[in-house]
């Protein structure tokens, strides 16, 4: 997911305790660290929170390389995702680094440290060890990285062991109670809207004041375009007109819904947190987010029956792979390195992710029994088989989220026409464009 997704939001909560260790991530990067050189010490730090499904796995994968690994030293550190968003190239950039790392995915973040030389090259590794044949195309993708630090081609600097994708999540009971069937396309998505707002109840669950309003126009977007669209948007493969049908039908309609009443004005007021709150209290019976939240509303949700439908109309969602972990240039031990590497990717692994809400990414589909497990790898097989992961809007350029977002606020607000909003985030999309591409 983009940068600003829940998971890391979450995170920084969940472990907020742990942010005295920004002293630990400073001290490494100056050589004093806790990153030990020693052959027989493998060093893992990473920020997914204890309790989520990436998080739960990884452990599971740290365990199981400590049995096949009876001599060698497990050293793991819990961080933050901001302390490694702040500090992270500064720790690459030391000699005393540890030997696996999660690092956020995306040109400004794993394409900038790629490019600065800091990361081990994985493609030879990863071909001789299988991890190619086990993760789709689409999801290598964030892991793929060229000599201007580029998403989506080159060499592989980083494994996503994980997924995660944008879906509706709906309110089956709600559903039920109007004889309303699950949409398939966006006039009967409208119609079933039109029904709720009938009643006074606004449909769409919107935090405006986050990520979910960038996400929910890009996915509009998305059900009008094809994957060169994609292609020339997220990697620069031709040109891209904000003018378009694509584009020109996601600014109207989010316009056209807040006047219908399907989003509310006020929810520039809202963030993604309190719009997931007030669905899983059941106040709007639709949520279009990520896969990320499966977990939470799994174990919140008790009054009411839940699940999810891709967009309607749309062979493309937001999505990718998850973030990466990578091998530092300067590890000591790459191939302990690798061979936990190896232990994330496992099928007893991948299943633990899927049996714990996750989105794994070469799960044995058979062998995730969890409802919410099976349902996240549904969704997410069915996207990567059709090569649907369309990734974030604010991938291509630095700085792109600040501007989408405060865009779509002022079109969500009504101070922004349609045509503003399509003229300022094309704007700011032609200026921060690479001049390589």
């Amino acid at each position: 997911m983009s940068m600003k997704t829940k998971t890391a939001r979450r995170t920084l909560r969940v472990v907020g305790l742990l942010a005295a260790s920004t002293l630990a991530l400073s001290t490494a990067a100056c050589g004093g660290g806790s990153a030990q050189s020693d052959p027989n010490t493998l060093t893992v730090w990473w920020y997914e929170s204890p309790e989520s499904a990436m998080g739960q796995s990884w452990n599971a994968a740290l365990e199981d390389f400590k049995a096949d690994h009876p001599g060698v030293t497990v050293k793991f550190e819990q961080k933050t995702w901001d302390q490694i968003q702040k500090s992270g190239q500064m720790i690459l950039n030391s000699n005393d680094v540890p030997d696996v790392i999660e690092y956020a995915k995306g040109n400004a973040t794993a394409g900038n440290v790629a490019k600065a030389g800091l990361l081990t090259d994985l493609t030879d590794e990863a071909t001789k060890r299988g991890w190619l044949d086990e993760l789709p195309a689409t999801v290598q993708t964030v892991g793929r990285y060229d000599q201007n630090g580029l998403m989506g081609s080159g060499q592989l600097y980083g494994i996503p062991t994980y997924g995660e994708y944008v879906s509706v999540f709906y309110n089956k009971d709600a559903l039920a109670a109007k004889g309303l069937a699950v949409p398939t396309t966006v006039a009967e998505f409208e119609n079933v809207m039109k029904a709720f707002t009938a009643d006074g109840v606004t449909p769409l669950a919107l935090g405006a004041s986050d990520y979910p309003i960038t996400h929910l126009i890009y996915q509009l977007a998305l059900s009008q375009a094809d994957k060169q669209w994609v292609d020339n948007f997220q990697f620069f493969k031709g040109d891209v007109d904000f003018n378009d049908k694509a584009w020109t039908y996601a600014a109207q309609t989010t316009a056209d819904w807040v006047k219908k009443g399907y989003i509310s004005a006020d929810s520039t007021g809202i963030d993604a947190e309190n719009a997931g709150t007030g669905f899983e209290k059941g106040t709007y019976p639709f949520f279009v987010s990520g896969s990320w939240w499966d977990g939470e509303f799994k174990s919140k949700i008790t009054s009411f029956q839940w699940g999810t439908f891709p967009f309607p109309g749309s062979s493309f969602a937001p999505g990718s792979g998850g973030n990466l972990l990578v091998v530092p240039k300067n590890a000591k031990n790459k191939e302990l390195a690798y061979d936990f590497l190896d232990d994330t990717l496992s099928k007893k692994t991948q299943n633990a992710m899927g049996n714990a809400g996750g989105v794994p990414v070469a799960a044995d589909a058979s062998a995730v029994t969890d409802p919410v497990g099976q349902m996240a790898v549904a969704g997410f097989t069915q996207l990567t088989d059709a090569d649907g992961l369309a990734y974030y809007p604010d991938w291509p350029v630095a700085g792109y989220y600040d501007v989408l977002l405060s865009q779509a606020q002022s079109l969500v607000n009504g101070t922004s026409t349609p045509q503003e909003y399509l003229d300022a985030i094309g704007k700011a999309y032609d200026t921060g464009r690479p001049a390589t591409k």
